[in-house]
Formats: structure tokens, C-alpha cells, sequence
């Protein structure tokens, strides 16, 4: 295939001595043996999604290296500078458990130092929401963690922290991007001053499990904290270095972590991917637990910001939570213990988003608390604690998996969520319940809402125009019934813009653009799209609800749903 000049215009400018002898002669292999992968890795510049940057490791613009690395921390130094004049600037910098990701760690911290930065570079990798934690409780100006979290081996990622501990939103995202981009690659400082890097790792490691003891322990007796089994199993990530310890602290002595996947791993060799949201990830932990009878299984991913659930069901069979339903459980005993306590004073609140379940939002009337809801991702949920100092976070998720206690992190926590889990399954099984029992129980009095996930593959040039085209479709040529629901309601977040169906009245939504559509239907279902932010991929999220009179009749209404979540996909042609 003929190479496009654009791609050659790059692509020379890889080959001048501004990139090492390494690099030059990779991508000289790539011209010769493969056009179209040269093509893919030059075709655009890595970009900030909703979680940062990420991408498969390799030479190229768009691809994860040392160049591209080295060019967002020159434009990060320089932007650095520019919002925080005559101060002496300090970033905290952690890494996971993929391949490269301490090398290029420590390539991140070169340029910081090299820029006249204090960098704290922590010693060995840790979970991400240790980052967070460690820049507020450093006071730093902002943070970095090299993950590309549940992605395949081949990605690596570069996830940017402000000082208040969240990811970067509007407008500084784009601020700095404008600045990156000015950056030729030439101006990058590589040389380091090793005076301004300092290696942490116990100290903060206390700190965290402090202040995870202190947001997720809820009184529980010593006597059902034994009597609760829990498998563990890290799936060969980062939390092994973090949760036994705060489980142990917490009382907890009764963990079974899986043996096979303890150790930290960048090939992820016991799974098809590292991804707790699919249920495979999930399958040595949940054979363990049948062997020594565990009553829960908890797993994170590899940089221990989302974890996966399985619980007994009525039937002692082992069931997998989905995000929503681990948010929902969550919320609700976090309400229900400050009620218990006398805590609220009228300026709580607790937050999701808008591809989450609704059901969160029958928890905030029900406790007469505030309720915000968010574009997705937890940097949307960081930023409303930021927005609204006066009020009280309680704690806030979303459907991926994710979950935060408190805001002391600023970012979805699965270690401290994991502590939590473990209190409310200890204090549920002391009652002769469990959370199976729980969630039951929740739909019942709230409603029963059933969420489903579809997720749609598109890798490429070629996928990414795919997608884009089934986002030009949905939008420009909305859907007026939906499996025999007409929609009475479109939500374009991308324009800004909510479409009345049936009185074409247009108002103006006010959270910030993102390429996300919501249908409503007159049923209570609701249907988003929205292209993935990190991945190749453009998911479909499912809500469908009907009410729950009665336990016993559970299996009954949720396959009613199920049926009507299958109908909906087969009318959209999404199988």
C-alpha cells in the first residue's frame, strides 16, 4: 500500500537524531514489514479521553513511548509553571504492574526533575487511588500513574491528577493539550536532576490504609468480621500490595487470596483480559470459593481502581454483582449507617452518572440527600467535591465497577471498597442475611432496575469511522419507538441539547459536551451510546425497571426484563 505523505511527514521526523538509535530503527522495521501498522501507529497523536492517555506501547505519534510520554510531562512541566508562578511545584508519580511501566515511570520523573519539579516517584508499583490519595496528602501540584487499567497487555496509559487529588476536566484538559501540541519533540529535557526525586513508599502506604480504616469501618463485630470467607484475587495486579494488609488491619483474618494470580504480572497469563466486569476474569477465584465454601469473592483489576463481586445466591450458587448493583448496595448501607449515627446535617450528597443505574437516584429521595450525576468517569465525581466544599460527599459510582467512600481519594477506590464490601457482607451474614438477600430486599422497596452492557469492538481507522457513523445515525435519525415503547425523550450531550419527541420542545442541557446519546422511553427504559473514551469501542447501556411486590416473585419479573432488554437489542440491530 501507498503511504500517505502526512504519515511520511511523521514519520521522518521519527528518523533525526532527536529520537534514539532504537526507536529510528523500529520504525524503519515497521516501514519494511508492515505499511498499514506504520499507518495506525502515525495516523494521529495519542489523545486524552475520559481516562487519561492510552494506548498500545510501540514507536510512533500514536502510540505509548518515551517520546510521547516525554512530550505530555515537557507540555505538563511547562503548564505547571504557567498556572502555579513562583511556586515551588511538586508531583507524585505511581506506576502498576505492566511492562515498561517503571521504566517509563521513571522517563516521566526525568522530565519533571529535568524542569526543576519535585517529583515523589513511589519505589514499587501501587493502586491507583494511592496516587490520589498521596497527592493530596503530599501537597502536590498534580500526580501521574502509569496504567492503561484493564486494557490488554500490549496498552500502557498516562493518567494526569490535579491537586485536589481528580483527574484533569474542562478546561485545563484542553489547556494543556493545546500546550502539548506546541511541543516539538526536540524541546523535550530528558536529562534529570536526581536531587529533586525522592522514592516513598511505607509512609504513604500507612497514611492510605488509615484513612481507607477510617471511611469503610462501620463497627462491625470481631465475631462476624471471622466468621466471614472472602476470596481475594488481585488477577495479577497492584492491590496485592495494599489489601490484605488493610483487610488484616481491619480485623479481617479470614481471606483467601487465589494463589495463581497473586503475583504481579503485565502478561495477565491466568486471563483473557484482567477486566473484573467480565465475568471469565472472575472464574479461579469463584472455583476457590466453592471449594472452601467463601461466602464472598472480590476482585480489582490491574490498578486496583474497579472491582468485581460474586456473592451466594438463594440457592448457594455463585452470582456476579454488576457495577450498578455493587453501587447500589454500597450507597445504601453508607446511608443507612449515617442515618443510624445521627451524621446528616442537610448538606450530603451522593453522585453517579448518567449511564448508571436511576435507581441510585430512589436512594437520594428515600434518605433526603442531595443527588449529582455526571458525565462518565470519577474525575466528573472528583470535581463535584471540588465544586461544592460546603457539602459532604458520602459516597458515589458508576456501572463500570468503580466506586469512591468518602473523599479522601479522588478517584474510584477498590481498595477501600473492598474493606467496605467485607463489613457489609460480615454484618448481613451476622443477621442471617447476605447481599444477595440485600439487593433483593432494595428492589422490593425501590423498584427492581436491570442494567445490561453491550460493548462494540472496532479497532482501527476503519472502527473509528464505524462508530462514528452509528453515532452520526442514532443522532441525526432518532429512533421514534423501541420495542413497541415510543421515546419520548433524546438526550444529545454532544449538542447540548434534550428533544421532547412527541412536542419537538428542545432544552439545553448543562453539563459539559460529550459525545453521548440517551433515549427515554415512555416505560421508564433507558438506552445511552457513547463511543469509549480510552478504548476502540462504543458501548450501549441498558436500563429496564418494573416494580418488585414481592421477593418470591423475583425470578418472574427479572425475566420479564431480561426479555425486554433483548428485545431492545435485536430491534437495534446491536447482535
Amino acid at each position: 500500500m501507498d503511504i500517505k505523505q502526512d504519515i511520511l511527514d511523521k514519520v521522518n521526523i521519527w528518523l533525526t537524531p532527536a529520537f534514539d538509535t532504537a526507536t529510528q530503527d523500529a520504525v524503519k522495521e515497521i516501514m519494511t514489514s508492515s505499511p498499514k501498522e506504520l499507518e495506525e501507529c502515525f495516523y494521529k497523536n495519542l489523545e486524552f479521553g475520559t481516562g487519561g492517555m492510552r494506548g498500545i506501547m510501540g514507536p510512533g505519534t500514536n502510540r505509548i513511548n518515551k517520546y510521547t510520554l516525554g512530550k505530555a510531562t515537557q507540555g505538563l512541566s511547562d503548564y505547571l509553571k504557567t498556572s502555579f508562578p513562583g511556586e515551588e511545584l511538586k508531583v507524585a508519580i505511581a506506576y502498576d504492574c505492566r511492562h515498561n511501566s517503571d521504566t517509563l515511570a521513571k522517563v516521566v520523573a526525568d522530565v519533571f526533575s529535568a524542569n526543576g519539579i519535585k517529583v515523589y516517584l513511589f519505589s514499587e508499583l501501587r493502586p491507583t487511588p494511592e496516587l490520589s490519595f498521596a497527592v493530596r496528602h503530599l501537597n502536590c501540584h498534580a500526580g501521574i500513574v502509569l496504567t492503561a487499567s484493564h486494557n490488554p497487555p500490549e496498552y500502557n496509559g498516562y493518567k494526569v491528577y490535579w491537586q485536589d487529588g481528580g483527574q484533569l476536566v474542562p478546561p485545563q484538559d484542553k489547556e494543556l493539550i493545546d500546550v502539548i501540541e506546541a511541543i516539538d519533540y526536540n524541546q523535550i529535557n530528558f536529562q534529570p536532576n536526581e536531587n529533586l526525586i525522592e522514592y516513598i513508599s511505607n509512609d504513604i502506604d500507612t497514611a492510605f490504609i488509615r484513612s481507607s480504616l477510617q471511611a469503610a469501618t462501620f463497627n462491625t463485630a470481631q465475631e462476624a468480621k471471622d466468621e466471614l470467607k472472602v476470596v481475594f484475587t488481585p488477577l495479577h495486579g497492584t492491590s496485592v500490595t495494599l489489601i490484605p494488609d488493610l483487610l488484616e488491619d481491619a480485623g479481617y483474618s479470614n481471606i483467601h487470596i487465589v494463589s495463581d494470580q497473586a503475583k504481579p504480572d503485565g502478561n495477565f497469563p491466568t486471563v483473557k483480559s484482567p477486566n473484573p466486569e467480565e465475568p471469565e476474569a472472575l472464574a479461579m477465584a469463584i472455583a476457590l470459593a466453592d471449594e472452601i465454601g467463601a461466602d464472598i469473592v472480590v476482585g480489582t483489576d490491574p490498578d486496583s481502581d474497579r472491582l468485581g463481586v460474586a456473592v451466594r445466591n438463594g440457592n448457594g450458587i455463585m452470582t456476579l454483582l454488576n457495577g450498578n448493583q455493587t453501587m447500589v448496595l454500597m450507597t445504601h448501607f453508607l446511608l443507612e449507617q449515617w442515618k443510624q449515627k445521627g451524621l446528616f446535617k442537610g448538606n450530603e450528597f451522593i453522585a453517579s452518572t448518567i449511564v448508571s443505574t436511576p435507581m441510585i437516584m430512589e436512594l437520594a429521595s428515600a434518605y433526603n440527600v442531595g443527588f449529582k450525576v455526571g458525565l462518565t468517569g470519577f474525575k466528573w465525581i472528583a470535581k463535584m467535591i471540588k465544586d461544592f466544599p460546603n457539602e459532604k460527599f458520602i459516597g458515589g459510582g458508576e456501572e463500570s465497577f468503580g466506586y469512591m467512600v468518602g473523599d479522601e481519594v479522588r478517584d474510584k477506590d477498590a481498595v477501600t471498597s473492598t474493606l467496605l464490601l467485607c463489613e457489609m457482607a460480615a454484618q448481613a451474614k451476622a443477621k442471617g442475611s447476605s447481599l444477595y438477600q440485600e439487593i433483593l430486599k432494595l428492589y422490593e422497596q425501590y423498584g427492581f432496575y436491570k442494567e445490561y452492557l453491550i460493548s462494540l469492538t472496532k479497532k482501527g481507522i476503519d472502527g473509528a469511522a464505524e462508530i462514528q457513523q452509528m453515532m452520526l445515525d442514532l443522532r441525526n435519525n432518532p429512533l421514534k419507538e423501541i420495542n413497541g415503547e415510543s421515546v419520548v425523550m433524546v438526550e444529545d450531550y454532544k449538542a447540548s441539547t434534550a428533544l421532547n419527541m412527541f412536542t419537538n420542545e428542545v432544552e439545553e442541557l448543562t453539563l459539559p459536551k460529550s459525545d453521548v446519546l440517551i433515549y427515554y422511553l415512555a416505560d421508564g427504559t433507558k438506552i445511552c451510546a457513547r463511543p469509549s473514551g480510552t478504548e476502540p469501542k462504543i458501548k450501549f447501556y441498558f436500563s429496564v425497571n418494573e416494580p418488585l411486590d414481592s421477593i418470591n416473585n423475583f425470578k418472574e419479573v427479572e425475566a420479564s426484563l431480561d426479555a425486554k432488554i433483548k428485545n431492545i437489542i435485536e430491534e437495534m440491530n446491536l447482535i
